[in-house]
């Protein structure tokens, strides 16, 4: 897991459709915090306006100058801005750094040592000098409380006095912030509810109780999770409070926080559930690929499932197996989107199937289980940033180390000596000599060829190009494993997917990834540059509640189910801006008795509880995902509820029609001959929709390039997406 980050620069630009005379419509602005740097995009009359500024410490700053220069490019006033949503890397950072708050945990006599015990499980299982992560409570600021419930109920109650000194220990260890996780609290919570509120009532910091956090079985990840919360919660309280009061002065709403969970919530909702905030700029770039090209791509349109075997509004092109004319790109009906989002420190990729991103609930963060709901993205430390090395053996490798905003590659021209991703584009002509990065920033060239040279010498290979090659293959192979993890090992062909790329770096690597993982179509979206802060703009707002019953299916009641069901409505309810607007969804966690997993399969949405239609579903979704059904008796582990407001789809319009042809360059793509070739360059926001382009060429924008490669060729769809398919075999 490593910081996100993006690998253009400071730059804005905008895509008009209609005169600014027509009547104002609703003003909405999303800003997504990178590791590197803050992406904007604003929605005002019917434009789109995208931006992207350094990032800041702390961040709010650079929330606040991308904000005023989106709006200045606008010609708008930030106070004339109705919705703002936001996305930060504050809670990641904190995990992955290890300077979250000082925090305590108090659970059951006799089981403290939960979070170092862990699972049984290890990750690095041939590996003697493999370590565990350190668990952020250490042992001593972990506390007991001498009480017991079983999964049957409370059979010794808390002892009040016993809660107040201990409420004393607590102050005098001076802790920032206080995890309770009482065994058996998903049950019943009332020991643990008896607990929460003395300290609350005794201590001045915040106190975070399993029950809220995660009302769920299985000891460690619920405690877990409930100590991340507590955790991070101090800092996006500090963090969220002054970006409402800045944003307040600026006369700018108030923001909604994108969720890990691909939904946002309000800001009083999230600090009081800080573990949710976990990944949330990743998942609203898989937001914003679903939302961006999910009609274009077959697989639904923002959350319309479709029926992707019979596409009645598609035109006849004729036989799509054989057909090499682009223009076929939009008519194809692929299964889903792997989106593949590469910034300047890491890479993510995810699944949207259905029109819908992939969610999970069985997430880590550094070591750190985290179970609650999640999109579900893979991280890799692959970016443009990453720096180029060589192991002990001599091997070239590629990350995860970073060169970061400062000093950065070798090309930005700041002082930054080691080669990286970015310096080896440079190489090999993706990004040319001429290139300002972000409209602003022009590069250093003979750096980037200084820097690959010195990694030729140390490697042994015959000069910077022949160094370029190796560190493009690398990053690249790196990247197809990812992408690989999220298909092939679960069960998917890739080939069946259409690749969504977007990221300041995305694009440049996309067509070389698709022919390593034999895909036909690559999608790269208009605001690909700043895709995560545009599915802000898409995102609905959404909210989850779990609870586990463990019972078996043939015997469930269904007046408790319905009971269980009721409360986890009035849960998810009590946190949504608009309850007479939301649409529920019910789902249950099921398996075969004795499995130690469960699978997530829907429930009729008016509550009623149907135990035959729930063990179909159940058998249904087990073959599907392991290619098998039992004649077993199926369980109902955890009912799971989720309330969600639609939000309103943003427009993406796109007109070009400029001069798009700035000139040819040398450009070398790694292949079977390592091919040297004259690429076309392009100002990709010249282009107009229905403009095809063959490879070689190079796409330039203010904040991404996109590299179309021999044997590959495009055509810019109406909203300004690049589709991309490949019209000869390549063998690497």
């Amino acid at each position: 897991m490593t910081r996100r980050g993006t690998a253009a620069h400071d730059s804005t630009t905008r895509t008009r459709s209609q005169p600014r005379s027509r009547p104002r419509t609703r003003t909405r602005i999303g800003v997504d915090v990178g590791g590197t740097f803050t992406d904007v995009a604003l929605s005002v009359d019917d434009d789109l306006v995208t931006a992207k500024v350094p990032s800041t410490d702390p961040q709010h700053v650079g929330v606040l100058e991308g904000i005023e220069k989106a709006c200045a490019d606008a010609s708008i006033d930030p106070a004339e801005i109705d919705d703002f949503s936001h996305a930060m890397t504050v809670s990641v950072n904190a995990l992955l750094e290890r300077d979250g708050a000082e925090t305590a945990l108090v659970t059951t006599a006799g089981f403290r040592d939960v979070l170092e015990i862990g699972r049984q499980d290890r990750p690095s299982l041939y590996d003697l000098d493999a370590e565990k992560p350190a668990p952020l409570v250490p042992r001593e600021r972990r506390f007991e409380v001498d009480e017991r419930t079983t999964a049957e109920g409370v059979e010794k109650p808390v002892d009040p006095d016993e809660v107040r000194d201990l409420a004393a220990n607590l102050r005098e260890a001076d802790v920032e912030a206080v995890a309770v996780s009482l065994l058996h609290a998903y049950a019943d919570p009332s020991n643990e509810r008896q607990v929460a509120d003395i300290l609350r009532e005794e201590l001045s910091v915040p106190v975070s109780a399993s029950h809220e956090v995660l009302a769920e079985f299985r000891e460690f990840e619920r405690t877990s999770t409930t100590t991340v919360d507590a955790y991070v919660r101090p800092a996006i309280d500090r963090y969220i409070g002054r970006l409402v009061e800045q944003a307040d002065d600026a006369g700018i709403p108030e923001p909604q926080i994108m969720q890990a969970n691909g939904g946002t919530a309000a800001p009083e909702t999230v600090r009081e559930h800080a573990v949710t905030t976990t990944l949330s700029g990743p998942a609203a770039g898989v937001v914003g690929a679903g939302a961006t090209v999910g009609g274009s791509s077959g697989s639904g349109d923002n959350g319309d499932t479709g029926d992707n075997t019979d596409n009645d509004d598609s035109t006849d092109n004729g036989d799509n197996g054989d057909s090499n004319d682009p223009a076929d790109a939009a008519n194809e009906t692929p299964q889903g989107l792997v989106t593949f989002d590469m910034g300047g420190t890491s890479s993510d990729v995810s699944l949207v199937r259905d029109g819908r991103a992939e969610r999970t609930t069985d997430a880590e963060i550094d070591g750190l289980p985290i179970r609650t709901p999640m999109v579900d993205v893979n991280t890799v430390g692959a970016g443009g940033g990453s720096i180029a090395w060589v192991d002990a053996g001599g091997a070239l490798r590629v990350g995860p180390e970073s060169a970061g905003a400062q000093p950065g590659p070798a090309c930005y021209g700041r002082g930054g000596t080691r080669p990286t991703v970015t310096d080896a584009n440079v190489v090999l002509g993706y990004i040319g000599p001429e290139t300002a990065l972000g409209g602003e920033m022009t590069l250093d060239v003979e750096a980037a060829h200084d820097a690959l040279d010195r990694l030729a010498e140390e490697a042994r290979l015959d000069g910077a190009l022949e160094a370029a090659r190796g560190v493009y293959r690398v990053a690249n192979a790196t990247m197809t494993r990812t992408i690989r993890s999220v298909t092939v090992e679960r069960g998917h062909d890739p080939r069946e997917f259409a690749l969504v790329a977007f990221g300041g770096a995305g694009p440049m690597h996309a067509a070389a990834l698709a022919d390593a993982l034999s895909v036909e179509r690559v999608l790269v979206p208009r605001p690909g540059g700043v895709l995560s802060a545009f599915g802000l703009l898409a995102a609905d707002e959404s909210h989850d509640a779990v609870r586990t019953v463990g019972v078996a299916l043939e015997s469930a009641s269904p007046a408790t189910i319905s009971e269980v069901y009721d409360d986890l409505v009035d849960d998810v309810l009590a946190d949504v801006s608009d309850p007479g607007a939301a649409q529920l969804e019910r789902a249950a966690d099921c398996r075969y008795a004795g499995q130690s997993f469960e699978l997530t399969v829907p429930v009729s949405a008016e509550g009623t509880f149907d135990a035959d239609a729930v063990a179909d579903r159940f058998h249904e979704a087990h073959e599907r995902t392991y290619g098998y059904a039992l004649d077993e008796r199926v369980e109902v582990v955890n009912l799971r509820t989720t309330a969600t407001v639609p939000g309103a789809e943003p427009t993406v319009r796109h007109e070009g029609g400029g001069d798009a042809v700035v000139g040819t360059r040398t450009a070398h793509f790694p292949g079977a001959d390592e091919e040297q070739g004259e690429a076309t360059v392009y100002e990709r926001d010249q282009l107009a929709p229905g403009a095809t382009i063959d490879g070689p060429a190079v796409l330039e924008q203010a904040e991404s390039t996109t590299v179309v490669p021999p044997g590959w060729a495009g055509e810019i769809l109406p909203d300004g997406t690049l589709a991309m398919t490949r019209t000869e075999v390549r063998e690497e």
